[in-house]
């Protein structure tokens, strides 16, 4: 987890950077803020999108590990199931 806030530190500095230097750029305010915003709505966008990515992504994997443990609990429970028919 410590790269992952590193990370978003990362990501958050550079764009209060941006947005600061956005500031003091030899534009008119409604264009810069306009900038920001469409900036901020794309990073925003891109966020979300790679969060859904990641989320799907450890879900499959979520259920792939599933599934294999129901099939090994299933074959260890078969096995078990023979091993009580052994006659001495």
């Amino acid at each position: 987890m410590k790269a992952g806030k590193m990370i978003l530190g990362i990501l958050s500095g550079a764009a209060a950077g941006a947005a600061v230097g956005m500031l003091f750029a030899p534009k008119k305010g409604a264009d810069t803020r306009k900038r920001i915003a469409d900036r901020s709505n794309e990073y925003m966008y891109e966020t979300k999108s790679k969060f859904n990515d990641l989320a799907d992504n450890l879900s499959h994997r979520y259920d792939s590990v599933k599934s294999k443990m129901r099939n090994k609990s299933k074959k260890m429970e078969a096995s078990l199931d023979g091993d009580d028919k052994i006659i001495y």
